[in-house]
């Protein structure tokens, strides 16, 4: 990494992905190194000098000519390439916005407001742009918000059935550590791999990166590792995991043939199955094939999986062997009927009977996220509050399209007939909803029915691009804040490096300024400057311990950074439950683990039944569509970058062919399509195309190919739906069931072809056109 010289000086900072020293010289960032105390640091933070100023910054509020000049309405060329903006003063910006917010909140009411964002905008604890757009949005009257996350709306929705909400957030937040796994564990059984890459982001960002080594210790402490996934490099090769290349989206198949397996010989733990669970007689039933006639035996799963009869049951007996921990990744349930896996895992793991075990049991996340095997924060960080949101509207993040596009209409979601919105405006801050969603085509319609698209972002994303008033906001790098993630070392100080860029502000101050024109600047402000907010999250967080008193805040921040006191290493999940659940239920309808579920039975619905099931994904190989489209495409996320943030990056640059977005598949699929390494290739189905660079890899099985998201969405060729490489022009926008209504963004069946002659260039990294009023 870069050392600084006599012309320049080191500010410490954290991003989503760590915490490292960007360089800075004449008010320039130039360069970066890891933080002191992290010794296997993240790569993605090199992206920092060139996103820091790259040309795409949002330079001043600006406006799109066509809803200035013809006023608010639904725009069907809203975020056509070539549209253009006015550049205005921030007083005039402000001025209209407001005006439009009051006439919104006037004619339709405030429910016909949307306040978007996900989140991943800043690792600072007070200007996260999610907490500051729902806090103002909540000053003014409310809005409609959204619920789950594209990352694991399946877990956040289904676990609750099954193991309690209590349960839930324990699974995704207070996962045993890699120490527990290395002191305890025999053997770890992982659908959707554990992949490293994933591990180096999480929302906050940690002091210091520790899954590797976490994985390197559990390996030469004998742990074996079992990656049931289409992608041989999902662990790390120090792991020297067992690589079982199953048809991607029959995970669930494999899990019930191994269940299967324990009850036909006698290996399931009835014991555990008869205290701590219900539903243990419908499973067995359901996988002994008395309940439909089909038994989920191995030689079934093998049909489906392509994974031998022989092989899964072999695992099933290894897994009742020893100690095992059983992962569902986050990647698998991003799928239709993505509950099933999850269910299905869980199901395994009572029935080897080692959940509330020290390094057993069931996990889901290790290898999503670094939000994991971490420890714990039970007196959690310092935060800034949204505050109370008085409107009572909300719906499944995934189903922003179908919201904008089908006002009034009813669908299904956790037990509950519900309606769309009428959503007249969207306000998004903090997120890019052309990277998370699905089939880009049909979100591009529907962001062309609101009256008026508002976004606040530093750089000119496929979202601000669809906006009509874009606000522009300065980085992390142009602020001071606060770090710290769940589970993490130490809390961090994020002294401001450089100063913003052209006329960005910070969110909190636009907002103050809005919320002023609406008669809530005391709601929102609650009288204190951005320093003055700094230092009440860090007090407030400070003064829930009794003992071991972190210092005052001028302390801790000449200091740079505190240790978190409290910090609980080692966890068992479900330890008190197991020892006693007569006087630690779950909080379920039973108080055990449901392996049935009564409640969700009771919804009746075709696509989510009330026990783990097998349901045929229609993105699948081998079935009708497949004809058609012969190839699995696996979008999981990128290792250059978090989601898109910072496409434009030296790192994540460094891994595209042919400036596009790099595709892997396997060298027998390449040579039938006479592809060669390097070769830019068309990948279309029914939904979409787009142009990629090929890699070929026999570490991607073959009918598969690999294209990880975040590629930023240019569709200004006519030759491709995106000519750079996003593959959620390729998606299907539709729930993973009617329970969670979760996104079904990880698989699509697609084909490719060699692109002939000269591909369209990629024009995404250049600003779209402005002018003066």
């Amino acid at each position: 990494m870069d050392e600084p010289d006599e012309h320049t000086t080191s500010h410490p900072t954290s991003a989503h992905w760590g915490t490292y020293d960007v360089l800075v010289s004449g008010d320039r960032v130039v360069g970066v190194r890891p933080g002191a105390d992290d010794t296997d640091p993240s790569p993605l933070m090199r992206n920092a000098p060139a996103a820091q100023h790259h040309r795409t910054r949002v330079a001043a509020p600006a406006v799109r000519r066509r809803w200035l000049e013809n006023g608010p309405g639904p725009d069907s060329l809203r975020g056509a390439p070539g549209d253009e903006y006015v550049e205005l003063g921030w007083d005039a910006v402000l001025d209209l916005l407001a005006a439009d917010i009051d006439r919104v909140r006037r004619e339709h009411g405030n429910a016909a407001i949307f306040g978007g964002s996900y989140g991943w905008g800043s690792a600072g604890r007070f200007h996260h742009p999610q907490s500051q757009v729902h806090r103002f949005l909540n000053s003014v009257g409310g809005y409609t918000r959204s619920r789950n996350t594209y990352s694991h709306a399946c877990v956040e929705v289904l676990l609750p059935h099954v193991v309690g909400l209590g349960g839930t957030a324990d699974l995704l937040e207070r996962a045993p550590t890699w120490e527990a796994v290395a002191r305890h564990t025999d053997l770890v059984v992982t659908f959707g791999g554990l992949r490293l890459s994933n591990t180096w982001n999480s929302s906050g960002g940690r002091a210091r990166q520790t899954a590797a080594e976490g994985m390197r210790a559990a390996a030469k402490n004998g742990v074996r590792t079992v990656s049931v996934s289409p992608l041989r490099d999902d662990t790390i090769e120090e792991s020297g995991a067992e690589w079982l290349p199953a048809d991607p989206g029959t995970d669930t198949a494999v899990l019930l043939a191994l269940i299967h397996t324990l009850f036909d010989e006698g290996l399931a733990d009835h014991g555990f199955l008869d205290r701590y669970t219900v539903g243990a007689d419908v499973l067995r039933r359901y996988v002994t094939g008395e309940q439909d006639g089909v038994a989920k035996t191995p030689e079934w799963a093998e049909g489906l999986s392509r994974l031998s009869a022989r092989t899964l049951r072999d695992l099933a007996r290894r897994m009742a062997a020893g100690r095992t921990l059983v992962n569902v990744g986050w990647s698998v349930q991003r799928t239709r009927f993505g509950e099933q896996p999850l269910w299905a895992g869980v199901a395994l793991a009572a029935c080897l009977g080692q959940i509330g075990l020290p390094g057993g049991g069931f996990a889901t996340g290790y290898g999503s996220s670094g939000n994991y095997a971490g420890g714990s924060t039970p007196s959690g960080l310092p935060r800034f509050l949204q505050g109370a949101n008085p409107v009572d509207s909300a719906i499944p993040v995934a189903r922003i399209a179908d919201t904008l596009l089908h006002p009034g209409e009813s669908y299904d979601y956790d037990g509950r007939r519900r309606t769309y919105p009428d959503i007249r405006m969207v306000v998004w801050s903090g997120g890019n909803p052309f990277h998370h969603h699905q089939d880009l085509a049909r979100l591009t319609r529907a962001f062309g029915r609101p009256e008026t698209v508002v976004v606040a972002e530093t750089h000119w994303t496929a979202t601000a691009r669809h906006a009509d008033i874009v606000l522009p906001s300065t980085t992390t790098l142009e602020r001071d804040d606060i770090g710290a993630s769940q589970g993490d070392l130490r809390v961090r100080a994020m002294p401001r490096a450089v100063s913003a860029h052209g006329s960005a502000r910070d969110e909190y101050d636009v907002y103050a300024d809005l919320a002023e024109r609406l008669g809530a600047r005391a709601e929102f402000t609650e009288g204190r400057t951005s320093a003055q907010w700094l230092r009440h999250i860090y007090e407030q967080w400070r003064a829930r311990y009794s003992t071991r008193r972190p210092p005052g805040f001028d302390d801790f921040w000449a200091a740079g950074a505190v240790d978190i006191p409290d910090r609980v290493e080692d966890t068992t999940l479900f330890g008190g439950f197991r020892a006693d659940p007569g006087a630690h239920p779950l909080a379920t309808p039973s108080g055990r683990i449901e392996l049935y579920s009564r409640t969700v039975d009771s919804f009746g619905y075709d696509d989510c039944p009330g026990h783990p099931a097998w349901l045929p994904p229609p993105e699948r190989l081998g079935t009708e569509r497949a004809r058609r489209w012969p190839l699995l495409l696996v979008a999981n996320q990128p290792r250059g970058r978090l989601h898109s943030q910072q496409d434009m990056g030296a790192y994540s640059r460094s891994l595209e062919i042919a400036d596009r977005a790099r595709m892997r598949m396997h060298p027998g699929d390449a040579a039938a399509r006479g592809i060669a390494d390097g070769d830019v290739v068309r990948v279309y189905n029914d939904r979409g195309s787009l142009l990629a660079g090929v890699e070929a890899s026999a570490d991607v099985r073959p009918d598969v190919v690999q294209l990880s998201t975040g590629a930023w969405y240019d569709p200004s060729s006519p030759a491709a739906t995106c000519v750079h490489g996003n593959p959620n022009v390729l998606t299907a926008d539709i729930g993973s069931s009617a329970l969670s209504q979760g996104t079904t963004g990880q698989h699509a069946l697609v084909e490719v072809a060699r692109y002939e002659g000269e591909p369209p260039p990629v024009r995404v990294f250049e600003p779209p056109r402005t002018s003066a009023p």
